[in-house]
């Protein structure tokens, strides 16, 4: 090609061109009678290419079988993507090499985070022997029970979150029972054991005689 030269007779594309499959053209052809298509069925007619993603011939599909109670917004569920809270963690074996304040400036100093912008959460993983004052956002009950153990106080940057009550569940008492209609008319139609007695003490007419 680089030796001949260019015209317009003898222009030609630079990658050869692929023809075109050419189906229901006779069974010699290998793409005839059903078109590579199969037998009949759904995916044997026109439009079929167009089904969503999942859809499973119009039964249940699996997304809606399957139950929602630990999906992502439940709530129960921890949050996932710009809902969730990250933070860097850093546990308080890491904090031995420091003396004096620890800050988020100092552990970036030290590499232990990448960055600032981030919360910082101290963690209880280890044991920590100096007296150190702490300063980060968060801190686990762990974490600041060894750092107030050892004699060191914790700084929280946002102020100490309130801790949450327990959730508890309302039983509401149960009704009284009702006493029956026809036991109450009962004792209503009874005269009183006073008037009873009185009647028996009395004496008849006949026996005084």
């Amino acid at each position: 090609m680089a030796d001949k030269k260019l015209s317009l007779s003898s222009l030609q594309p630079a990658a050869p061109r692929k023809s075109r499959k050419r189906i229901g053209r006779g069974l010699g052809s290998g793409k005839g009678r059903y078109s590579g298509r199969g037998i009949k069925g759904q995916k044997a007619r026109s439009g079929s290419n167009k089904m969503r993603p999942g859809f499973e011939g119009g039964q249940t599909p699996i997304s809606m079988r399957l139950g929602k109670q630990r999906g992502p917004y439940s709530k129960d569920a921890m949050p996932v993507g710009p809902h969730r809270t990250r933070v860097h963690a850093v546990n308080v074996k890491e904090l031995e090499r420091f003396d004096g304040e620890v800050t988020p400036e100092t552990l970036k100093e030290a590499g232990l985070i990448r960055n600032t912008r981030l919360d910082v959460k101290i963690l209880g993983h280890g044991e920590l022997t100096k007296k150190l004052t702490v300063s980060a956002h968060l801190f686990s009950a762990g974490a600041r029970e060894k750092i107030e153990g050892a004699g060191g106080t914790v700084t929280w940057l946002r102020g100490e979150p309130k801790p949450k009550p327990p959730k508890r569940r309302e039983r509401k008492a149960a009704p009284p029972p009702e006493e029956p209609a026809e036991e109450a008319t009962a004792e209503a139609d009874e005269p009183p054991a006073d008037e009873t007695q009185a009647e028996e003490t009395q004496p008849e007419s006949g026996d005084e005689s």
